[in-house]
């Protein structure tokens, strides 16, 4: 069955989604700067990373969030607590309600992608946005409309993709002329993209057959997104848009300091 394909706009009518922020990982090759402060509360510019990203999804009127932690994941929900807001700015969002699903606490340990979705999946709707605590994009919006056409299409995904940084030249992933998403074999010469982690899901991605966890992931179980992200690509239901504003994966302690520059 192939996605009804739409392109998002950035204009902001419409209803909005929730979103789940990812800000589970160690961190273990920007150590030691995340020995002892997990990575999104590195900042850049002066702002936490993943406060960047709760400031745009409060400025798109998103109304809640929900932030998965392990390591060191106290000090995220003792920064942002349960609301955030856009000081001295109100009319400009909606104040964001934010909750947590504390993976370390209750498990040890990060469930990676997609066993984090799973576990906070019961937090969250049919439909929510998806965004990386360590990824620096100031200039993506997070559209409601685009979340409407995604809602309304028959995707299980729609990925924005960007040209491939330095460090990824390969890429991740095909984009067709109707704006699906490819799983592009090895040997393939199609251009590829790299995934940003910027996206809109849909739930029902977590489940048979794309899917193993069990729904709310009881036990812990720790999954991978990509490979869900391929399967429903193979069946035509992943949808992508090419972003071209900034972006970087501050994977790297050098990548930090070239962003603080």
């Amino acid at each position: 069955m192939t996605a009804a394909v739409r392109t998002p706009s950035s204009d902001q009518g419409g209803a909005q989604v929730p979103a789940m922020v990812l800000a589970a990982g160690r961190g273990e090759r920007m150590r030691p700067l995340t020995d002892a402060c997990p990575k999104p509360l590195l900042a850049v510019q002066g702002v936490p990373l993943l406060e960047w990203h709760l400031r745009a999804l409060a400025q798109a009127g998103v109304p809640r969030a929900v932030i998965n932690t392990a390591w060191l994941g106290e000090q995220i929900s003792e920064r942002f607590g349960d609301r955030f807001g856009l000081q001295g700015n109100e009319s400009a969002g909606s104040l964001l309600s934010i909750s947590y699903s504390h993976e370390g606490r209750d498990f040890g340990g990060a469930l990676e992608t997609a066993g984090g979705i799973a576990r906070a999946l019961p937090q969250l709707g049919p439909v929510f946005w998806l965004a990386a605590g360590d990824v620096f994009a100031p200039d993506f919006v997070f559209a409601a409309d685009a979340a409407q056409h995604f809602a309304a299409s028959t995707a299980l995904a729609h990925l924005w993709l960007v040209p491939n940084p330095e460090h990824h030249p390969r890429g991740d992933f095909g984009r067709s002329d109707a704006g699906l998403a490819l799983n592009l074999p090895a040997d393939s010469t199609a251009p590829r993209y790299t995934y940003s982690t910027l996206a809109l899901l849909r739930a029902e991605l977590f489940g048979a057959p794309w899917c193993d966890v069990p729904a709310g992931n009881p036990t812990g179980i720790s999954a991978a997104l990509a490979p869900l992200l391929r399967r429903a690509m193979d069946a035509g239901r992943v949808t992508a848009s090419l972003y071209t504003g900034r972006w970087a994966d501050v994977g790297t302690p050098q990548r930090l300091a070239q962003l603080n520059r």
